[in-house]
């Protein structure tokens, strides 16, 4: 095999399925536990919330501190303390929870930066969507089994093996981490980059600056606040439905990412221009899954599914095509740090999908939460028309 799916990427697709599996797991247990202590919506879009805070807070700053300290020193290290985190789910209560999704958002800034950043950098340009795409596959797997997984834990109301699956979990990735290799010429170190670290607060102006930016960052904020809200609440809301199941809904969608991003990964736009047609398509998909999800509270779960099916449709084609029109259109000599902060804006949405959502829940209904989020994607349909067909290649 070669390219994308040439060995030393697939061992780092590896890496990444086991890295995230917790995640899958916990994105099912957290919510069911804390509504289980008396928690409100509201404390738990925050506890869920706190983790891609702090990888979007972090984020920016990964990149400078991977290309100072290395790669692979790096890794070892935030492997390290994920490791801490998972333990800590295991012998703490809500607090706790907090704390360790937090550390959990500080590996994911770093270990995310340095995959992705690699494999665009070591792909060439006709490839770099399928690198992209097959990192996101990775990622999006453990969404398949996982929530099987975590309901069957948590039904069996031993919570001592939840606390076997987060060791086994933590030894297997801290295993295939440390011994996985991650050559130099993977991370960026073109000429330049040394004086991003001056230059990052002038950075953050390009979010506003720089049109192609901020495009795709909105986009990619309101897109990702949608995915937040059925990645923190969809527990709860399928528990109140007549035959609704969580796991069903999440290995759904899950399957959905992992199919539409392995067997369209050569079908998302590689080609530096801006593809209205396609982006609109995919917010419009996003819109009516989320509708599909509110209505369902009525018309019952064939909605509910039908609306996961889309919802992954949407997740697995609007990320990679978005990051990959970037890496085109930005400037080469901070195009790390802009990118981050693209992804930094993906992060905020899913973090505002709890915080934001949660009290909106609280005070209506999971539906009526639902139908809002259907209301914001339709909103983008406008943002992302744009007449004509530009090519810009990075400088």
């Amino acid at each position: 095999m070669k390219g994308a799916l040439s060995w030393p990427f697939v061992r780092l697709y590896v890496l990444t399925l086991l890295y995230f599996s917790a995640n899958a797991i916990l994105n099912v247990i957290i919510p069911l536990k804390g509504e289980s202590l008396g928690a409100t919506n509201t404390t738990i879009g925050i506890i869920m919330g706190a983790y891609l805070f702090t990888t979007m807070l972090l984020r920016p700053w990964a990149g400078l501190i991977i290309q100072k300290w290395g790669p692979i020193q790096v890794l070892r290290t935030i492997l390290a303390v994920n490791g801490l985190a998972l333990l800590l789910y295991t012998i703490t209560g809500l607090g706790g929870y907090f704390v360790a999704r937090m550390l959990q958002g500080v590996c994911t800034a770093f270990f995310s930066m340095a995959l992705q950043l690699g494999i665009v950098d070591a792909l060439p340009e006709k490839d770099r969507s399928q690198g992209i795409s097959m990192y996101s596959l990775c990622a999006s797997m453990p969404g398949i089994i996982g929530p099987l997984l975590a309901l069957s834990i948590w039904q069996t109301g031993d919570m001592h093996v939840f606390t076997i699956v987060m060791i086994i979990l933590a030894i297997l990735t801290g295993s295939v981490g440390y011994t996985a290799k991650l050559d130099k010429q993977e991370v960026v170190t073109s000429e330049g980059q040394t004086k991003q670290g001056a230059e990052m607060l002038n950075s953050f102006s390009q979010l506003v600056k720089n049109p192609h930016l901020l495009k795709c960052s909105v986009l990619m904020l309101t897109s990702s606040l949608v995915f937040g809200a059925v990645t923190t609440f969809i527990p709860l809301y399928a528990a109140q439905m007549d035959s609704g199941n969580a796991a069903i809904y999440l290995m759904i969608q899950a399957g959905t990412v992992v199919a539409v991003r392995f067997f369209l990964r050569k079908k998302i736009p590689s080609d530096g221009k801006w593809h209205s047609n396609f982006v609109m398509l995919m917010m419009l998909i996003l819109a009516v899954a989320a509708q599909l999800v509110s209505f369902s509270a009525i018309g019952g779960v064939m909605f509910f599914y039908a609306g996961a099916g889309l919802m992954g449709i949407a997740q697995a084609l609007l990320y990679p095509t978005l990051t990959t029109y970037l890496t085109f259109v930005l400037p080469q000599e901070n195009r790390n740090v802009l990118v981050g902060l693209f992804i930094a804006t993906a992060d905020l949405g899913v973090s505002l999908g709890g915080v934001v959502m949660g009290p909106i829940a609280d005070l209506f209904s999971y539906s009526i939460m639902y139908m809002i989020c259907a209301m914001l994607a339709l909103s983008m349909l406008l943002f992302s028309y744009e007449p004509g067909q530009r090519f810009v290649r990075s400088r």
